[in-house]
């Protein structure tokens, strides 16, 4: 059976149902191809099953990507704006967490059903469990599937990046830019919880659960938000935005004590100057046990001015020195992707293939935490929809 239509948007997550709805809504034919059961289901696990659908604070410079500027134009002409007067429109009721992160205050459900529900109002076609096998372009582009094929002169890439194969995650996007010679930036996971040493490990994973405020810093980029230890290593929001910015090898810094001295009380000369003294000083400022764990690692070698400058030091930049991540399953994204020095920043178009678009997560710009990575979806999104 052969379908025809104007645009054919291959995956049915946050990208590709926004693309759909804008072309939808300027009367050109769209069906979305997606291969699961159902649509959205990044966008139904998300935020803890709230979505973290945007971030009122989103600028270009809450982007990674080998190219700062491309992400502009895109962000600029679909603001976190115009995605809250959808939200509004369709009466979903939301809340601002924290850091201009927006939340829906029942489920990710009501964002996914808007979704779908502007799909029907634009005429858009769904075809889900529909696995595409095999694209090719002739005069237009063909994507195959075992019982079907489907045919429209523009095609438009949302299948999402590596990030959570168990949901469904592929490299599909990516061996298709290969197919037609666009060039991919290696992907790595993002927003992605660290695992230590052994040895730091033996010394601090028994600590799983406990968490503090912290900056962790890496390569010029630095995070303050919370740090939670786990059995394997470390995470918590600070850790998962530096992990974006962590190459193999590299130490993280972590300030434990933001803004605070630990060592101030030494001033006072009546103060004795001993580790029990220092224990409740830090006490002050970090859960006990973390306190207490790191202290055992870093007493200090004396009781001078300069022995307790250095363990003052210490406790602004510790160092530690992870041995990986845990890897695209437990990633929120995937960085990297396709060059975008092969799109128009301004339709997501391909120079090289006339009519081939990548959207969303499979094109390297990646979002910090926080809702920027669905503000980048929707803004790719309605920039390859209202160019369709």
């Amino acid at each position: 059976m052969t379908h025809s239509f104007d645009a054919l948007i291959l995956g049915g997550g946050a990208a590709g149902l926004m693309c759909a709805i804008e072309a939808g809504k300027r009367g050109r034919r769209v069906a979305v191809l997606e291969h699961a059961d159902r649509l959205g289901k990044k966008i139904l696990i998300s935020g803890g099953g709230r979505c973290n659908f945007t971030n009122l604070h989103c600028q270009p410079e809450n982007f990674l990507s080998a190219n700062p500027h491309f992400a502009k134009s895109a962000l600029a002409r679909y603001t976190p704006q115009d995605f809250i007067a959808l939200v509004e429109k369709h009466k979903i009721p939301y809340h601002e967490k924290t850091l201009g992160q927006l939340f829906c205050d029942r489920s990710a459900r009501d964002i996914l059903g808007m979704l779908e529900a502007e799909c029907q109002h634009a005429g858009v076609s769904i075809f889900l469990n529909t696995k595409v096998q095999h694209v090719e372009r002739t005069t237009e582009f063909i994507a195959r599937t075992p019982n079907a094929e489907f045919k429209a002169p523009a095609l438009v890439v949302a299948t999402g990046g590596l990030s959570i194969p168990k949901i469904g995650a592929t490299s599909f996007g990516y061996d298709l830019a290969r197919q037609f010679g666009i060039a991919i930036r290696d992907p790595w996971p993002g927003l992605v919880p660290l695992i230590l040493s052994l040895e730091d490990c033996s010394r601090y994973c028994d600590l799983a659960g406990v968490s503090a405020d912290v900056i962790a810093s890496c390569n010029g980029q630095q995070f303050r938000e919370k740090m939670l230890i786990t059995h394997r290593g470390l995470s918590g929001p600070a850790i998962l935005q530096i992990s974006s910015y962590w190459k193999q090898a590299q130490p993280i810094l972590i300030d434990l004590v933001p803004g605070s001295e630990v060592a101030a009380a030494f001033r006072d000369p009546k103060m004795p100057r001993n580790l029990s003294t220092l224990r409740g000083e830090l006490r002050k400022l970090l859960p006990h046990r973390l306190a207490d764990r790191w202290l055992d690692a870093h007493t200090p070698t004396s009781w001078t001015n300069s022995a307790l400058a250095e363990t003052e030091n210490q406790a602004h930049a510790w160092s530690i020195t992870p041995t990986g991540t845990e890897g695209y399953e437990k990633a929120e994204v995937t960085a990297g992707g396709v060059d975008t020095n092969e799109l128009s920043a301004k339709t997501m178009e391909t120079s090289k293939v006339p009519g081939l678009f990548f959207i969303g997560e499979v094109v390297d710009v990646t979002g910090h935490l926080g809702g920027f990575n669905f503000q980048w979806a929707w803004a790719s999104g309605a920039a390859a929809g209202q160019a369709l």
